[in-house]
């Protein structure tokens, strides 16, 4: 099976600026003492992470709040670029990182379909052939010809997922949007994710949901402490890391 998505030896740091104590009096008269506390704080999201996924598998990113999943994540869509080590991803990706994520919350439902779908790679034709499926996919009745800003965030997880529903990436990247939203729509997202994973597509998926994870996912990849735990097959790594947890 050909790799889809590689990282070798990954890390990702993020600069923090924190106050300066002594304030502009120590900025102006011990400015290397000051630019060295400014310089030398750093955020570790994640730390010398390797492994690949292949081609059209299914893989679920697990582990606590602020472990690194969702960094990982936007590494892979190419919103974020490593500070150490190498990330390779193959073909077109479409990702839902964060609920309202490339909509812009002054245009209507509608209009904000077509500029998500633009920006996930669609032509302008494509979109308007597709949009009345998208609508339909949405549930949102009505609310389509409103502006974003007055959704709730059920509401845009049911626009955001629906635009993903009618697009044809080779990657797939779901980030925690399965949590809001009624079960039924729930229910319908695990569905087409499945009908993605059965046409080959390769997914990466990241919930603390581990019901959702099993029936998505086969392989899990547990993040820990901003570095890799384990990887293997979903059911023993999600035992693992339920036990953990307890």
């Amino acid at each position: 099976m050909s790799v889809v998505i590689e990282f070798s030896n990954v890390t990702k740091e993020y600069p923090l600026y924190h106050h300066i104590g002594s304030g502009i009096k120590d900025l102006l008269f011990h400015p290397k003492r000051a630019m060295s506390l400014l310089k030398g704080r750093k955020y570790l999201a994640i730390e010398d992470i390797s492994f690949t996924v292949n081609k059209g598998e299914s893989v679920a990113l697990i582990g606590r709040n602020g472990a690194g999943k969702s960094t990982s994540l936007g590494l892979v869509a190419g919103v974020l670029k490593p500070s150490k080590g190498e990330v390779k991803v193959k073909g077109r990706v479409a990702s839902m990182l964060e609920l309202g994520g490339g909509f812009h919350p002054e245009l209507t439902g509608r209009e904000n379909i077509i500029l998500n779908a633009t920006l996930l790679g669609l032509r302008r034709s494509e979109v308007y052939k597709k949009l009345d499926k998208i609508i339909e996919f949405s549930e949102l009745g009505s609310f389509i010809d409103e502006p974003i800003r007055v959704y709730s965030s059920g509401m845009l997880a049911k626009l955001g997922f629906s635009v993903i529903s009618q697009v044809d990436p080779d990657v797939l990247i779901i980030d925690e949007v399965l949590a809001v939203g009624d079960i039924s729509f729930q229910r319908k997202c695990i569905n087409t994710i499945k009908a993605f994973k059965e046409r080959g597509v390769t997914i990466l998926f990241v919930s603390h949901s581990m019901t959702d994870v099993k029936k998505v996912c086969d392989k899990v990849i547990w993040v820990e402490n901003h570095r890799l735990k384990a990887i293997g097959d979903a059911d023993s790594i999600i035992d693992e890391y339920v036990a953990s947890m307890a």
